[in-house]
């Protein structure tokens, strides 16, 4: 359609404001087609626009659309610039409706931060020599043919032969769970002489047609020649946004792969159910898998007496002291979570006797903070109380005895990364680490019996990362466990350096209760839920539980009913959170 100076040029915009989810009609003004800015506008541009009183920065969602009949339209104020692409604006409203939230975040996480004036000048294709044709070459090639492989691969694999065998196809994109093995993919490709968009920083590069390598919001680059996807450690819940829309990167590069008709591959050593749903399962030889897993020593605390027996088992000192740098890890912070008198062994609960008392400034108090009184047993008087759950902090103190040296504290909340010999924190700590020879989870029943549907496959994930700290077998890395529960399946993975033990109880257990990737849920919950599950009602095949904690579970047997109410419900006024498919449910 040719527009002239005279005419009434007619766009539809999303505007940046997340309450809003609808779109507005502005008209072009006739300067822009005068000077020529008309003709640069596309799907997606940015610009602002005049709205209730203020100008705001909204994208371009349609062109040359029909004015809607008696209104009156205001017209744009600037061009702002480049833009994602029509293909992205459809994946944010694909995003929006499988995460039940607002396309704007989505369309601010394909934006550039910076304005470009226009997309940078395609580079030439590059081309990567042949590799060996080995399980990475064959998941790839599956891949090309059917959509989706799975390449399940020890702790210790090679990161840079998989994104090669990816960049063989093409440009592509390569999700990492951290920012740091990100950046050290990305040299790694550069000095292969891989050219390289690292992270979101480079949307102008990404934007000219190179290999995208990044975090969770790389998934949202512009890729022109999108030829390959992979993502590593994909049941890293890293991948997870964890503020609403809790979308997932994996998800959105699969849709990505879909639409493209291009191969996309999963990596990880410990594989999700959804991965394993989405896809046809590769892995190398069992010996060499099994080699890539570290030493594994169990200590069974099944005969121990749970109240004498203390934070550390029989032996394990022989373990922890020595050379060889340790880190422990307690997934509980503060000095004691559980209390028991020392005469009667009676639990310090409250006086209604429905949760457990600590012990803070000589005295007790519940963890609301609504009960407190001296630190004696209610039962027999005594005053002699005893640990029974310590706290991180308290650990520390216990494990210097034991050992005999200074030990550093690290958690989530600690400034610093843990120096001395031995460590102890709780799951950050395994994270603030590089060098480590020794990696002892303290409590593994905590992680194992903890309160959630996914608690065996969230174990599992953190027992593969420190797995991955130690490196493999050969290397001499010890990884310790503290279990009253050693024919766990996941111990016996850890044992076996078989992966495939905890998918398929976890399988079986998920398939029963109707859990992802076999049924939908979404978690309701904030100052809004009760509005907002009250204008829900009952929709078919939707399953409403609650509410707990003003906290609301809805379940389905697929997505599509479950997503299509929630899309079609009104929102309230008040905050209102919305977590599909919760991890943490």
């Amino acid at each position: 359609m040719t527009q002239t100076p005279n005419q009434n040029r007619v766009v539809r915009v999303i505007v940046d404001v997340l309450a809003l989810n609808k779109e507005f009609s502005y008209l072009v003004p006739e300067a822009w087609q005068v000077d020529g800015r008309a003709q640069s506008l596309a799907v997606g541009s940015m610009v602002r626009v005049p709205l209730a009183g203020r100008r705001v920065s909204a994208w371009i969602s349609g062109l040359d659309v029909q004015a809607p009949p008696g209104v009156a339209l205001a017209s744009l104020s600037t061009l702002r610039g480049v833009g994602p692409s029509a293909e992205m604006l459809e994946l944010a409203s694909w995003a929006a409706w499988r995460w039940a939230g607002s396309r704007v975040k989505f369309l601010r996480a394909a934006s550039p931060a910076k304005m470009l004036a226009g997309i940078p000048q395609q580079s030439a294709r590059q081309s990567v020599p042949t590799g060996p044709k080995d399980v990475f070459a064959q998941a790839f090639e599956f891949a090309s043919e059917h959509g989706v492989a799975v390449l399940r691969t020890p702790p210790s694999s090679d990161d840079v032969a998989l994104a090669l065998q990816a960049c063989r196809c093409g440009d592509a994109l390569l999700l990492c769970a951290s920012a740091a093995r990100a950046r050290r993919l990305g040299i790694a490709l550069r000095r292969a002489g891989i050219r390289v968009a690292l992270g979101t920083k480079d949307w102008a590069l990404a934007a000219s047609g190179v290999t995208v390598v990044g975090t969770r919001t790389a998934a949202w680059l512009p890729m022109p020649r999108l030829g390959a996807v992979v993502v590593f450690d994909e049941h890293d819940e890293r991948h997870s946004e964890e503020s609403a829309p809790t979308w997932n990167a994996r998800e959105v590069a699969l849709e990505r792969a879909r639409r493209r008709g291009v191969p996309a591959v999963l990596s990880s050593p410990v594989p999700s159910l959804e991965a394993l749903r989405s896809g046809r399962l590769f892995r190398p030889d069992r010996g060499f898998e099994r080699r890539g897993w570290p030493l594994v020593k169990v200590f069974d605390r099944r005969d121990e007496d749970p109240v004498k027996g203390g934070l550390f088992a029989e032996g394990i000192a022989e373990v922890l002291r020595g050379d060889r740098r340790v880190v422990c890890v307690l997934n509980r912070k503060g000095r004691a979570r559980l209390l028991s008198c020392a005469a009667c062994g009676e639990l310090v609960r409250t006086l209604d006797e429905t949760s457990p008392m600590l012990l803070s400034d000589k005295e007790l108090r519940s963890k609301d903070g609504n009960e407190s009184r001296p630190a004696v047993c209610v039962h027999c008087g005594s005053t002699v109380l005893k640990n029974l759950r310590v706290g991180v902090t308290r650990a520390k103190e216990e494990l210097e005895a034991l050992v005999g040296e200074a030990v550093d504290e690290v958690t989530a909340t600690s400034a610093q990364v843990g120096k001395t010999r031995v460590v102890i924190g709780t799951e950050a700590v395994l994270h603030r680490q590089d060098q480590v020879e020794v990696v002892a989870f303290l409590d593994l029943d905590q992680d194992l019996l903890a309160p959630r549907q996914r608690a065996a496959e969230q174990t599992m994930a953190l027992l593969a990362r420190a797995a991955r700290l130690l490196g493999p077998r050969d290397a001499g890395g010890l990884l310790v466990l503290q279990t009253r529960q050693p024919d766990h399946e996941v111990v016996r993975a850890l044992l076996l350096g078989d992966p495939a033990l905890v998918a398929v109880a976890e399988r079986d257990r998920r398939r029963s209760a109707g859990i992802a990737p076999y049924g939908a849920q979404a978690l309701i919950s904030s100052a809004g839920a009760k509005p907002f599950i009250e204008a829900l009602g009952q929709p078919a095949g939707v399953r409403v539980l609650g509410p707990s904690d003003n906290r609301w579970l809805l379940q389905a047997d697929e997505h599509e009913p479950l997503l299509d109410a929630l899309m079609s419900t009104p929102r309230p006024n008040a905050r209102l959170r919305i977590e599909v498919d919760p991890r943490h449910a």
